[in-house]
């Protein structure tokens, strides 16, 4: 082979068009993104929806209808007082799909390929949290709609319903990690529906949701119902949403949300970083 024919270094990397690695994704854009993966879950399956649309409307005129005759004397217009109690029952009931959905996740081996992605490895679960509060967000606004065309009246203004919703959003998003451990721990999502039952049912029923503390009859159910971080949110939703005096009972939640984010984050993480 003569010289003219020999290909040159110049040749050879033109003809292979070597380009510099693209950088890895940094840690805020990959949970942007898989928090808009989220949001899109819920664009391909409608039926995703239903726990924040329909559910928290019929909450909302099954136990107006039900109980408002029979628990006035106590409460008023019981509209005013069931309204932010719903709203937090209806928003901590709906933090187990974020159990149900990381669970789907694992069980469909999606999991296994967001392992093999060059991006920040938590990311899938707080793209999942992320994508979880604004499906919380969405249900306090359906909430507050139907409660509006129903009489509720928030006396403290957008405000006041504004840091009810906030302080409604940060019991979700700490409750959401224990539901990531159950989504990691049992086999199948429908296993995660049935344990929230478990955990769910007497942490909002057990509270006062629905009528007064002073109206219980039992000093130990009293006391129990006292001690139940849901009596709390919902004293101190009704409070910022009315304007009137919220005690310690923001100081109890927010304590709450602490004690459960530093029991379970650490471990959700490592369970997470160890499945396989």
């Amino acid at each position: 082979m003569s010289a003219e024919t020999m290909p040159t270094s110049a040749s050879n990397g033109s003809a292979f068009n070597v380009r510099p690695r693209p950088r890895p994704a940094s840690a805020a854009s990959a949970v942007v993104t898989l928090a808009w993966r989220a949001m899109l879950k819920i664009k391909h399956v409608p039926f995703q929806l239903f726990d924040v649309t329909v559910m928290p409307i019929m909450f909302t005129l099954l136990f107006t209808a039900m109980f408002s005759g029979a628990l006035e004397q106590f409460a008023g217009d019981y509209i005013q007082y069931l309204l932010p109690g719903i709203l937090v029952q209806t928003i901590l009931f709906i933090t187990v799909y974020t159990g149900v959905g990381l669970n789907s996740d694992i069980t469909k081996g999606l999991f296994d390929r967001f392992r093999s992605l060059p991006m920040w490895q938590p990311s899938p679960i707080f793209g999942a949290l992320a994508g979880d509060l604004f499906r919380y967000t969405v249900a306090c606004l359906v909430i507050l709609v139907v409660g509006l065309l129903l009489g509720f009246r928030p006396q403290a203004g957008p405000l006041g319903v504004i840091a009810a919703i906030g302080l409604v959003l940060a019991l979700a998003f700490a409750l959401s990690w224990f539901w990531i451990i159950i989504g990691m721990l049992v086999k199948t999502p429908e296993s995660v529906m049935t344990t929230s039952f478990i955990f769910l049912m007497p942490l909002t029923f057990a509270s006062d949701i629905f009528v007064p503390l002073e109206t219980l009859k039992y000093g130990w159910l009293k006391a129990m119902v006292f001690h139940n971080p849901v009596t709390h949110l919902a004293a101190a939703s009704r409070a910022l949403m009315h304007g009137t005096s919220v005690g310690d009972h923001v100081w109890w939640v927010l304590g709450s949300c602490v004690v459960i984010l530093v029991a379970t984050v650490p471990v959700a993480l490592r369970m997470y970083h160890k499945e396989r």
